[in-house]
């Protein structure tokens, strides 16, 4: 199994605005899976899984236009999930690929690609197992646009945030933030 640092080194110049974010913002998303993985350890989610899968589920944004990212590629921001899913299925990783995949927002649909006419490709990108579901939810208190990505923002703010795309989507954060918190 590959290091998520050395494999985020490989695609992000170390010591670069792009990396320090992205390590920043991931590694906070890893620690708050991490702890909603602790608390459901009756359900027996995958820890050491979660951990590697939380530190890559961005990797995708470098291939992006977010400059105040330091990513300069030519794809709309949207698509760094099936990007990095594309990314990480060919350095031999699906499992992780789908997280990557699977945690914009709370999941995309099909017909929220189809209604929307998202540049995404059309299948459904919306988390499954347990352990895409808690990568998903943790990642929605981080933001990488900021200068602290590593600083938690409060439920309500993150409530607020989901209710932009629709009540059907602050649904769904509600109901994993039922599960998880």
């Amino acid at each position: 199994m590959v290091d998520p640092l050395e494999l985020i080194a490989k695609y992000y110049l170390p010591g670069s605005a792009s990396f320090d974010i992205l390590v920043g913002h991931s590694r906070a998303v890893a620690g708050k899976s991490l702890e909603i993985a602790q608390r459901l350890k009756h359900l027996g989610p995958d820890l050491g899984f979660i951990e590697e899968a939380a530190i890559l589920h961005d990797i995708g944004i470098f291939m992006t236009k977010a400059p105040s990212l330091g990513c300069f590629g030519d794809k709309p921001y949207i698509c760094h999930g099936y990007l990095g899913r594309e990314l990480l299925e060919s350095e031999g990783m699906p499992g992780h690929a789908l997280v990557c995949e699977r945690h914009v927002g709370v999941g995309i649909s099909l017909a929220d690609i189809e209604q929307h006419h998202l540049p995404l490709p059309g299948r459904d990108m919306l988390p499954i197992t347990l352990e895409e579901k808690i990568i998903c939810f943790a990642d929605k208190f981080f933001s990488k646009s900021t200068d602290t990505p590593e600083r938690e923002k409060p439920l309500s703010n993150v409530r607020k945030q989901m209710l932009r795309y629709g009540p059907d989507k602050l649904r769904l954060f509600d109901e994993m933030a039922e599960m998880f918190l």
